[in-house]
């Protein structure tokens, strides 16, 4: 049984550092006192636009809500009078501290929560005179009463608030969601869109997105794959909804627009949760009963894998070499180096060292060479090749043919192969001369699910795969993605073949023709981009477990980026490997081994390739990434130091991150309650991630020792089933 653990669904509002520094220049000044708009209960109206709490506008808001699709919520098109509103945003652009956050759900810049303005001093209380003046009305008495008439969501609380600015900017997104966490009743968002005088265009990303639901297998109701409603943000329009477990599915899509010194152009809102009424509070009652309906994060906690049984049952554990059958067999897929009985062993002992190994150029040349280009062909037909210039697809891009989108999206979405018909079932000799979907398709049900394919697997890992479950998988730009679950009694070993085709630069050579002058040149040294910066998502990310905290997926994007800042300063090889080795032989790793993959007592830092990339082939030794170095120049910024601190610690929680790439087989034994996801692929992305992934359940494999030792016991420390 997968699950994960607690942690928002959805960018929470810290108290982290909220004003910046005080600054002697120009203090904002408060909005000009507006005429008073009555309220639907005679009540002062103060900021808010002209009729907007009226009973005329509250009983049309309130028919759109309940006959609104695909769950209940409203849309008001001006909500606060205009010139507060420019106002708030200027003390927000000026005043405010945007930190970019990121897990494997959201990536957004955001503030701290708007409630800790009761906590500063007054001098800074006065930088921020026009956002005081429209948090206090949002969570004024008139304002909840306007919310409650609408939804009929019940008595809502004054005291406990929370909201936060975010701002949105080039790659930011927030995935698949239904917000229920603790005692939020209603969510809510309000835009601020920059430039705020220049209409926000479709094709910039950003749009609120809402889910249907269906019943899925468990009984629980989950939302379908591709949204039915899209609402692209626009200046003081205001959004909310009652939050509904197992109904309110939302996400935003990522902004394709602004960052990186562009025209400002950038996704800002004001956004958070109306709570039900506290303790204390006129119309607070208990929490009841446990809801029917499961949340989103609810509903994660009981994800499972659907194994299948191989068809013969191994009477004795396989022998160290492979067999002449299943050598012929797997000859027509990998690159005849790992079937070499040397470096089988090798790789044996350096995976029983480190639980992880990523190996290189692991299919044939023939194969490699024939796959490539046509998942790029086919990336290009199917509109989601570079010619899109970043821009997000629409949902049924790369889903005709071959290939379908599986969900549900609250816990994740890429495409699959459909299964065979007869005619595709036949196998066509050589396999290279198969189109790319039936090559993808042989690597899926006949290698990675074949009895010589685990015979290989118990040699390298020392490990019997009893049960397997594997997919090729397809992950859209802009689209796709795998958010963090984990395992929670017993051990897996993971086995990843990546297919994702390299990134070319300009002015470049088809990787056929480089491949043919590659041996007679010295590598040549490039900056990298793309996927190995760090730069299009799509990595796979193993997480520590954590002990029930509220957001252990977290991981700033700062360790990401530190990363791929260490790897561009190095030099990398036109393969995409690094040229530096380390001067021990053995992966870098703070001194500690690699074993916190399979446990909590140590862990690895990816290079961009992996930590344990196998010989190419004409080389039979096994070379080693070296770890990128420790250490960045020391920060001006007195608060730097405190957030490197925590950058460190978040790093710290990740055992191990792999960047896409082409022909590389990564295997890992993932030990209970390690987290595992694959990160959303951004629309930057110049074509799809592709991969082979296959999940096996593993028994012990009784092993002699020479010297009557404890190898024995080494095997069954390192699987978590029998």
């Amino acid at each position: 049984m997968a699950r994960t653990h607690r942690r928002s669904p959805s960018p929470g509002c810290e108290s982290s550092v909220l004003v910046k520094k005080l600054k002697s220049s120009h203090v904002s000044a408060p909005a000009a006192t507006p005429t008073t708009n009555g309220a639907a209960n005679g009540e002062s109206a103060p900021h808010f636009a002209d009729g907007v709490l009226g009973h005329a506008n509250i009983a049309q808001l309130n028919a759109g809500y309940i006959s609104n699709e695909p769950f209940k919520y409203a849309v008001v098109e001006k909500l606060f009078q205009d010139d507060l509103l420019q106002k708030v945003k200027d003390e927000c652009m000026t005043e405010l501290s945007f930190t970019e956050k990121e897990t494997d759900i959201y990536k957004v810049n955001q503030t701290g929560d708007l409630a800790s303005l009761n906590y500063l001093s007054s001098e800074q209380i006065s930088l921020l005179p026009n956002l005081l003046a429209l948090r206090d009305a949002l969570y004024s008495p008139t304002f909840r009463n306007f919310l409650r008439a609408v939804t009929g969501c019940g008595p809502l609380s004054g005291t406990k608030q929370d909201m936060s600015v975010n701002s949105y900017t080039r790659g930011c997104h927030l995935l698949n969601h239904d917000d229920v966490i603790g005692s939020r009743r209603v969510s809510y968002i309000l835009y601020m869109p920059l430039p705020h005088y220049q209409y926000w265009q479709k094709d910039w990303g950003g749009a609120l997105e809402l889910y249907p639901t269906v019943v899925g297998p468990d009984g629980d109701r989950e939302p379908v794959s591709v949204p039915s409603k899209s609402i692209p943000p626009s200046w003081n329009q205001f959004i909310f909804f009652e939050v509904q477990p197992g109904q309110s599915f939302h996400s935003v899509e990522e902004v394709v627009v602004g960052g990186g010194g562009e025209d400002g152009r950038a996704r800002l809102s004001i956004s958070g949760w109306f709570h039900a009424a506290q303790e204390g509070e006129e119309g607070y009652t208990p929490e009841s009963a446990e809801t029917q309906l499961k949340s989103s994060r609810e509903q994660l906690a009981t994800t499972s894998t659907s194994f299948k049984n191989y068809p013969t049952e191994l009477d004795a554990p396989p022998e160290d070499t492979l067999s002449e059958a299943h050598t012929a067999f797997l000859s027509e897929f990998l690159n005849p180096v790992y079937l070499q009985p040397r470096t089988m062993k090798a790789l044996g002992a350096r995976f029983l060292e480190e639980s992880s190994l990523e190996l290189h150029s692991f299919l044939s040349n023939d194969l490699a060479s024939a796959l490539e280009p046509r998942l790029r062909e086919l990336d290009s037909r199917d509109g989601l090749g570079e010619d899109r210039a970043g821009r997000v697809p629409p949902h049924t891009s790369g889903t005709g043919g071959a290939w379908t989108v599986r969900g549900p999206p609250h816990k994740w979405r890429y495409c699959t192969l459909a299964p065979a018909t007869p005619t595709q079932a036949t196998a066509v000799a050589p396999r290279a001369a198969a189109g790319c979907n039936e090559i993808m398709r042989g690597l899926q049900d006949d290698l990675f699910a074949s009895a010589p394919f685990r015979a290989w697997l118990a040699i390298v890992s020392r490990l019997l795969p009893t049960r397997h479950c594997v997919e090729a998988r397809r992950f859209r730009p802009g689209l796709d993605y795998t958010l963090a679950t984990s395992e929670e009694r017993e051990a897996r070993l993971d086995v990843v073949l990546g297919l994702t085709p390299e990134v070319r630069r300009e002015g470049e050579e088809l990787p056929q023709q480089t491949a043919l002058k590659r041996r007679s040149r010295k590598p040549q040294e490039v900056k990298p981009r793309g996927w190995q910066a760090a730069e299009w998502g799509g990595w796979e990310c193993y997480m520590a477990p954590h002990n029930e905290e509220d957001d252990p997926a977290v991981y700033r994007s700062g360790t990401i980026k530190k990363l791929a800042a260490e790897k561009s300063e190095k030099p990398v090889s036109s393969n995409g490997a690094s040229s530096s080795k380390s001067p021990n032989g053995a992966a870098a790793t703070n001194g500690t081994t690699t074993n916190g993959v399979n446990g909590t007592n140590g862990h690895a830092k990816t290079n961009g390739n992996g930590h344990a990339p196998a010989p190419a082939p004409d080389d039979d030794e096994i070379e080693v990434d070296e770890e990128p170095e420790e250490g960045e120049e020391e920060e001006e910024d007195v608060d730097a130091s405190m957030e490197d601190a925590d950058a460190d610690e978040e790093e710290d929680s990740t055992l191990l991150t792999v960047q896409p790439g082409f022909n590389r087989l990564l295997l890992v034994l993932r030990d209970e309650r390690v987290m595992r996801f694959v990160k959303y692929v951004s629309a930057s992305a110049e074509g799809s991630r592709w991969d082979i992934c296959g999940e096996y359940e593993v028994g012990m494999m009784e092993e002699e020792d020479d010297e009557g030792g404890d190898s024995d016991h080494a095997a069954s420390d390192r699987s978590g089933s029998s």
